[in-house]
């Protein structure tokens, strides 16, 4: 029986096109392309699975197959969401499903081969259905390989944590971090990325040949049927900003929420305690009372030496001598409807959650940090998103760092409401990172940037500080990291942070490119707030307001960098048709908040 009719499947729009094959060369290897709007986008590319050599099972899921049946299937539809940057996501797509067996009729079992083709991109995954001999999965790695158009210059970092490089295709030294955003030589933006990668070894990719890049996962895995491994993602877009904009994809290819009652998840600003004293802390709920902060957090230290196992996150180190009193403080963050977040590093959590989480609950605690915690593995990806789970059981907001970066689980569990896995103030990039990091890392999701203001270390300037939380998304916005509330004597500096929400009904990406600058306007309710930022040159730039309903006159409050250092404000009548003028000084940049007239 002939399948080739059956093997393809395109976006609602028809502009994508997603086509399977089996080689017909005696091997029977499974190959996959992708093309956008009839142009290669994905050159023929291997698939597959191999299996560990160290294992059992003696299966590889590369060659010798045969397609037993193709299905498909397709949505229309959206959902809504209260933590993400759009409030109303689009999920439409057609789907095929390839089930796939060995020609060798004495191994058992089926592998499915799932594809869905939206408009902003196209996703495929491997699964293994439930079968009358359940399989044994011991997956050494993967086939999946990526081969991109002659040309192709990708956005690479090694790391989460890390900084970015243009490079072409070729003889990279380390393997590149997902996601991978690329542009090809006749400017057409694509991006590599994965979902629900929860209980699988992270993969990144390498270049094994010139314009071509294979999978390798961080160690073996090893499962049960029914299972499937993350999704594999290629977005695309006619921008690097509207790949940005159809971030939503990620999370479409997750599971709903599992959480049936969410009014107790509560996005917000955040502020660090650092002086660890019940004093210092009733002062920080006074400060965020008083600026519109949500959450304050207790951060390193406050249970004692986070890296000794012997470290006990049930109590204040050092009781008797400390003056900090955290029920004492808690309570009084509560009285002003100020919640509490707890840093807890991932030694403590491996060997108390259980008893961590209840405790903290009955404190009035609403929120963990999660410190430093293991990713790569199987294992330790397994561990954490259960994790996850359990803190939602007492109701407890999570967030989680250091290196691990998001691949849609907050829409199964909403109670996540953001991570790190970016390189961000604490290390105190320059601006051209900064300007890399909207069209990379926050692709992938929402970041913990950890956003300074007015700080002796920092490398940009007060206008390109106050203009990142509109910029980078985050349901939970640390500011001020490295302050506290007396640093901040001059008020109308820092009046546009006091009014930004954390969560967004819509997200324009206004204008910008990777390593130059940004322009990004967020709407929430019936205000929008725009934020701009320019690399290490200073830059002169027109910005078109037509993301404004037409018709309507709006009030631009405008911060920006003025002389010596200080921020000026100026105020303006906009409308659609408006252009908004701007110089930006060297690492600089400008904020707006704009309200109906």
């Amino acid at each position: 029986m002939s399948y080739s009719d059956s093997t393809t499947v395109t976006s609602p729009n028809g502009k994508l096109n997603f086509k399977f094959d089996i080689t017909n060369d005696g091997k029977a290897a499974m190959s996959y392309q992708i093309s956008f709007q009839n142009n290669p986008l994905i050159l023929p590319s291997s698939l597959g699975l191999v299996v560990n050599p160290n294992g059992n099972s003696s299966m590889n899921w590369t060659d010798n197959l045969i397609i037993v049946r193709c299905t498909k299937s397709s949505k229309s539809g959206s959902w809504l969401s209260k933590y993400s940057e759009l409030k109303t996501i689009p999920d439409n797509y057609n789907e095929l499903t390839i089930t796939l067996k060995s020609k060798d009729n004495r191994k058992k079992g089926e592998m499915q081969l799932m594809i869905r083709a939206y408009n902003e991109g196209v996703a495929f995954r491997y699964y293994f259905p439930e079968h009358l001999s359940t399989q044994i999965l011991e997956i050494g790695g993967e086939k999946t390989q990526f081969n991109v158009p002659v040309g192709t210059n990708a956005f690479v970092t090694d790391r989460a944590q890390g900084r970015y490089n243009k490079l072409p295709i070729k003889d990279w030294k380390r393997d590149a971090e997902l996601p991978l955003t690329m542009v090809s030589d006749d400017g057409q933006w694509f991006c590599i990325a994965q979902a629900a990668q929860v209980n699988y070894a992270r993969m990144r990719l390498k270049t094994v040949a010139e314009n071509s890049l294979m999978s390798q996962l961080f160690g073996d895995v090893v499962e049960t049927s029914p299972f499937s491994t993350p999704w594999r993602v290629v977005m695309v877009g006619k921008s690097a900003g509207e790949l940005l904009e159809n971030n939503y994809l990620i999370s479409n290819l997750n599971e709903p929420s599992q959480i049936a009652n969410t009014n107790w998840i509560k996005p917000g600003k955040v502020m660090r305690e650092t002086g660890l004293t019940t004093e210092t802390a009733k002062k920080l709920v006074d400060f965020a009372t008083e600026q519109n902060i949500d959450y304050i957090h207790f951060d390193a230290g406050w249970y004692g030496y986070e890296y000794d196992i012997s470290s006990d996150a049930s109590a204040v180190s050092d009781a008797k001598k400390s003056k900090l009193d955290i029920k004492e403080a808690v309570a009084y963050a509560n009285k002003h409807g100020k919640k509490v977040i707890l840093y807890v590093n991932h030694r403590a959590l491996e060997k108390q959650a259980d008893s961590l989480f209840p405790l903290y609950k009955s404190w009035g605690v609403a929120g963990i940090k999660f410190g430093f915690v293991h990713t790569g593995s199987q294992l330790w990806n397994r561990w954490l998103h259960e994790t996850i789970k359990k803190a939602a059981n007492y109701q407890l907001i999570v967030n989680v760092h250091d290196e691990y970066y998001p691949t849609g689980f907050s829409r199964t569990y909403p109670n996540l409401l953001t991570q790190e896995g970016v390189l961000g103030n604490e290390a105190f990039p320059d601006a051209t990172h900064n300007t890399m990091l909207p069209f990379t890392r926050y692709i992938a999701g929402a970041a913990d940037y950890t956003f300074c203001f007015n700080f002796h270390k920092l490398k940009n300037s007060k206008g390109h500080q106050l203009a990142l939380p509109v910029i980078y998304f985050s349901p939970l916005q640390y500011l001020y990291w490295y302050g506290k509330p007396s640093d901040y004597t001059d008020r109308k500096e820092i009046e546009f942070w006091k009014d930004i929400p954390t969560t967004w009904d819509v997200t324009k990406v206004v204008a910008g490119a990777p390593g130059e600058y940004a322009a990004i306007a967020r709407k929430k309710d019936n205000r929008w707030f725009l934020g701009v930022i320019t690399n290490n040159n200073a830059r002169e730039l027109n910005l078109k307001a037509d993301f404004l309903e037409k018709g309507k006159l709006y009030l631009a409050t405008i911060y920006e960098d003025g002389p010596n250092g200080i921020v000026t404000k100026r105020i303006e009548t906009i409308k659609q048709a408006s252009i908004i003028k701007l110089k930006l000084q060297e690492s600089g940049g400008a904020a707006m908040n704009i309200q109906l007239k």
